[in-house]
């Protein structure tokens, strides 16, 4: 891993990805919380009031699957 990859870890790392097609941009705070928004000045501003407005991201647990008993003697 080179030395400029480390630098994008830690705890003042925020990303911001745009949506091609679209006006829209998605900041990422290094907490893991996400907002869209397609002012980028709205999006730094709520970025750096960490942790104001943040919550990481819920985690969806997986579907149950319903597994019937397969029968060996068919």
């Amino acid at each position: 891993m080179s030395d400029r990859v480390a630098v994008l870890r830690g705890d003042a790392v925020y990303r911001v990805h745009w949506q091609p097609g679209t006006d829209l941009l998605v900041g990422v705070c290094h907490c893991g919380a996400e907002h869209d928004s397609e002012d980028p000045v709205e999006l730094w501003d709520w970025l750096l009031a960490h942790p104001e407005g943040h919550a990481p991201p819920a985690v969806v647990p997986p579907p149950a699957v319903d597994r019937q008993p397969v029968d060996a003697h068919v």
